[in-house]
């Protein structure tokens, strides 16, 4: 049996730059974009998704609803 494979997905217009997510990930894959998103902000970009663990640190420290997914990657 595999390790279990997640990839963090971020809505850069639901992000509001607040850089929780970026100081919470313990893989240090999440860095602020170069790019305003509709809102106005420098939204985070999830940098090497498909390295995520899964832990969630980012998803619970984040305060904007629907910004950030986490999501089990299975094998078809």
């Amino acid at each position: 049996m595999s390790a279990k494979k997640f990839e963090i997905r971020i809505s850069s217009e639901e992000c509001k730059g607040c850089k929780r997510c970026v100081s919470a990930c313990p893989k240090k894959l999440i860095s602020v974009g170069k790019v305003i998103n509709k809102q106005g902000y420098f939204a985070v970009t999830a940098e090497e998704p498909g390295n995520c663990i899964g832990c969630g640190s980012c998803f619970y420290q984040c305060p904007e609803p629907g910004a950030i997914t986490i999501v089990e990657i299975t094998e078809d």
